[in-house]
């Protein structure tokens, strides 16, 4: 088989080399695919400068590389490569050989002298192999092998056995190199301690691979394709707090989100440190363009990779990033990973816009118009190339993202610190949630994930967030999962919607969709908003979940519905306030997904929440024994089960036993009427709905939706370049997903809520031990009933039957108990007159 060419060869044998730098490959098979690629005169010459950075930064690996060398190519003369040659022999070959003489030998006859054994002498060829084959075990041993020689071997036999040796011919399969099938161990293995390589004098112009939120060294486009570059790799992260805002009010990066950016940053780093590189901080001092374009001209980078954020003012950013760098030759590319599809690349052609806003139309839209295969994760590097210079950068803490506020004495307001105690911020950490979760939580999820006071949920969503795990991981190893919930996989459907609603209405943040709705009557009560806020409502279920948030930065999706209710429905404050509040307390706060749950919620969203939260009542279904409310809630810790989520109900004794004193030690309820404050919110709904009735469809009673140019042009079949013509003239409106109780309330605007037979007022339950009971009661009524209709039924024909031939009707029985036939024990006495005659 002909040589490769030699351009092609220089290529295949730095592929080759990256593959050996990120643990695919090891150094013998490197040896021969140089041999092979090059040949053997110009390996001979070039393989010691290749492996030269080696000797200083990783010395394991270059002595085992120049022990295969050695035992390739001898520095002399062709005797010693034929002597070279012979040592790249495996031992098992020594151990053959050996038993075979010994099995061949004669044995000597007795009184026979031994023959003299011939020493050869100090000069001789034979002495001068013999002192290099010990010279060469001594050298290599404390190697994974030692070769030795026990006899003559030919050159041509060599070549064969090294290429039966390369093939794996002879091995057993337990010396066969194995390679782990779980992810999440290969996953844990990465975090050993690995050198990475210095560039040499002639390496290509380092790699600048720019992290945002995707803080992880598994499945990361990114860092797999700055290795695929084969040159050296320089980590950045660039704070720019501007640039993350945007326009128009977002707080994309609250308070807790900045403080679990810099926990994050602060493990990635470490992990980068362990495999031979680090995380170059930088703060942008007018734009991330200028930063970028300052450390280009530094480092002499030619190559910038980062990969892609979906928030309209993020991917016009990077877009002209892209755009810049290009200019000045540059090569700058975006790889697709925080999500499963491409937001922008989801299309409703062939499905329609019916049912926009709701994850059913969502995936429908997916399964008709597919984007590129998800394909398996990637595995982490187990080393990274590092340049012979670094950039200046700065310190961690000068980004001031875990900045806390001092008081006038001087001493800090750790806000923080139950948020340290709670969560594990590293790569490592999210990979123990995730297989903690698989191995219990998840046979739990489908029916129990709204338990507040369980752990049924993974608690994975920060760690989506900022990127330390992968959306394609997760969905990896859910899917190799004994349990494989729908609900939970259907979470990441709802996480990419959530960003495909954003980039079609960039405005989803603090502007509501539904145009009527933007003249809802608020409330501006202030002291309503602080006391739901601090979790001082007089309402546990709602204080609980709110003090949560507080002190660790998270509740799960079902509290988190509990108190969005709360604030809507029953204190009349406007969404934003409290999209603005989650945004700055949750750990997990995610513009697009926060931004369209509170849409949803304040009704001014593409998908109408089909119902509300009772705080009372739905305590039954999410905390049924008042577990959840006693841990953070623990001034009522004493009350029974059955009052301590309204502790207003308790009689003062139990008040005084249990210390618990109304505006004391536990807050008032702020408001009290709850079912007149929920009536009074659907007639005002209903008011706006009357007043802007050219945003209500009159067929459906729907209401309308301003579609954005690029569903109009989806929609028409027009061209992408064309869906600008849209924008002029008239206002395209959609009917979308609409509210029952809200459409049978226009009819009377001042109708009851209570009376309105698609009250969407959640009820709750108490426990899956109450609904078996309940299934329970209602099979031994339905046997006790149909027992009875069988017994009137033989009454009624016996009563017939009498009638027909004129006999007289039996008594019916007065005063004594009457017992069935069969019975032979006191308890089948049933009383008398309880089954009727059936006349």
């Amino acid at each position: 088989m002909p040589l490769p060419a030699r351009e092609d060869s220089k290529v295949l044998v730095s592929n080759m080399l990256v593959e050996v730098l990120r643990g695919r490959e090891d150094p013998e098979g490197f040896f021969a695919m140089c041999v092979s690629a090059l040949g053997p005169r110009e390996t001979r010459s070039q393989f010691g400068a290749l492996i030269q950075p080696l000797s200083t930064a990783n010395g394991s690996l270059h002595a085992a590389l120049t022990c295969v060398y050695d035992g390739y190519f001898s520095e002399t003369q062709d005797d010693e490569l034929e002597l070279a040659l012979s040592l790249s022999l495996v031992e098992m070959k020594d151990h053959q050989l050996s038993s075979s003489s010994q099995e061949s030998r004669p044995q000597q006859p007795a009184g026979r002298p031994n023959q003299p054994t011939s020493v050869p002498q100090a000069n001789s060829p034979e002495r001068q192999k013999s002192t290099r084959i010990d010279k060469y075990e001594k050298e290599t041993r404390g190697t994974s092998q030692t070769a030795r020689v026990s006899g003559p071997v030919s050159r041509q036999d060599t070549f064969k056995e090294r290429d039966r040796i390369m093939n794996g011919g002879d091995l057993s399969p337990s010396e066969e190199p194995k390679r782990s099938k779980n992810r999440r161990q290969r996953r844990k293995g990465a975090g050993q301690q690995v050198v990475g390589l210095p560039r040499s004098p002639s390496a290509r112009p380092p790699v600048l691979l720019w992290f945002r939120r995707d803080l992880r060294l598994g499945d990361n486009p990114a860092l797999t394709g700055s290795l695929e570059v084969g040159a050296p790799v320089i980590p950045v992260f660039i704070w720019s707090p501007e640039e993350e805002e945007g326009p128009g009010i977002t707080v994309a990066v609250g308070g807790a989100c900045k403080y679990w950016l810099h926990q994050a940053l602060s493990c990635f780093s470490s992990s980068l440190e362990r495999i031979g590189s680090h995380l170059v901080f930088l703060e942008a001092n007018t734009s991330s363009l200028h930063t970028l374009k300052e450390l280009v001209k530094e480092t002499g980078a030619r190559t910038v990779l980062a990969n892609a954020l979906y928030e309209p003012w993020l991917k016009e950013r990077d877009d002209v990033v892209v755009s810049a760098l290009q200019k000045d030759g540059v090569v700058c590319n975006m790889f697709h990973s925080y999500c499963l599809r491409d937001p922008y690349s989801v299309s409703t052609e062939g499905v329609g816009l019916r049912g926009i806003g709701s994850v059913s139309h969502f995936m429908n839209c997916c399964r008709q118009n597919p984007g590129s295969a998800l394909g398996a994760p990637l595995d982490p590097p187990v080393s990274l190339p590092t340049p012979a210079h670094w950039p200046v950068g700065v310190s961690l803490d000068t980004l001031g993202l875990a900045r806390m506020p001092r008081r006038k004495d001087g001493t800090t307001i750790d806000w923080a610190a139950n948020i340290r105690r709670s969560w594990d911020f590293s790569e490592e950490g999210a990979s123990a949630r995730l297989e903690a979760f698989l191995n219990d939580g998840v046979y739990r999820y489908e029916k129990e994930s709204g338990r507040a006071d369980a752990p049924n949920t993974s608690c994975l969503s920060p760690y989506l967030h900022f990127g330390q795990l992968s959306p394609r991981w997760l969905l990896w190893d859910a899917k190799g999962a004994r349990c494989r919930p729908p609900k939970f996989q259907r979470k990441l459907a709802w996480r990419d919607l959530a960003y495909w609603q954003l980039t079609l209405f960039p405005d989803l943040p603090w502007e509501s969709l539904r145009p009527a709705y933007k003249a809802l009557r608020w409330s501006s009560d202030g002291g309503h908003l602080k006391a739901w806020q601090r979790g001082r409502t007089g309402y546990p279920l709602v204080d609980a979940a709110m003090r949560q948030l507080w002190l660790t930065g998270w509740m799960n999706n079902y509290m988190r519905h509990v108190v969005a209710s709360f604030l809507i429905a029953y204190l009349y404050l406007p969404w934003q306030e409290g999209y603005r509040w989650f945004q700055d307390t949750l750990v997990d706060a995610d513009v697009a997904i926060d931004a369209m749950m509170w849409q949803n919620g304040g009704m001014c969203g593409l998908d109408h929440w089909n119902f509300v939260m009772h705080p009372v009542n739905a305590a039954m279904t999410c905390d049924p024994y008042g577990s959840y409310v006693r841990k953070w809630c623990p001034e009522l810790a004493d009350l029974p089960d059955e009052l301590i989520h309204k502790p207003w109900k308790c009689p003062p004794s139990m008040l005084r036993r249990a210390g618990v004193v109304f505006g004391q030690t536990y807050a008032e309820r702020i408001v009290t009427d709850l079912e007149e404050r929920r009536s009074r919110s659907l007639q005002d709904v209903a008011l706006v709905r009357k007043e802007f009735g050219q945003y209500v469809d009159k067929r459906s009673g729907c209401d309308l939706v301003p579609l954005p140019a690029r569903l109009v042009s989806q929609a028409l079949g027009l061209a992408q370049r064309d869906a600008g013509l849209i924008t002029e003239g008239k206002q395209f409106l959609l009917p979308v997903i609409t509210r029952m109780e809200f459409k049978h309330q226009q009819e009377d605007p001042e109708a009851d809520g209570a009376s309105n037979p698609y009250n969407a007022v959640l009820k709750g339950y108490v426990s899956r031990k109450r609904d078996e009971t309940v299934a329970f009661l209602n099979e031994r009524d339905f046997t006790a009933s149909v027992m009875h209709e069988g017994v009137q039924r033989r009454e009624r024909l016996e009563s017939n039957y009498r009638r027909i031939e004129g006999l007289p009707q039996p008594p019916a029985p007065r005063g004594r108990a009457r017992r069935t036939p069969t019975a032979k024990d006191k308890v089948s006495v049933a009383p008398s007159g309880a089954f009727s005659s059936g006349r």
